[in-house]
């Protein structure tokens, strides 16, 4: 299982510290543009699974190639 965990800077070499002294973990840290890039990853999940629930309406792909 991975887990993606935000941290105040002051206090990530701490939690760092105590994860990597657990031999199941590993722990990595990870860019700022890449943690953008899973966080807006995984809001577009988001948004894919709520209008297969019907729960949000998405743009048709006509109106989206109109606007370019």
């Amino acid at each position: 299982m991975k887990v993606l965990l935000e941290i105040k800077d002051k206090k990530a070499d701490f939690v760092l510290e105590v994860l990597r002294n657990f031999s199941y973990v590993k722990a990595t840290t990870i860019t700022p543009a890449k943690a953008k890039f899973m966080e807006e990853m995984q809001q577009a999940v988001n948004e894919v699974k709520l209008a297969k629930k019907g729960k949000v309406k998405l743009q048709s792909a006509r109106d989206f190639l109109n606007e370019l």
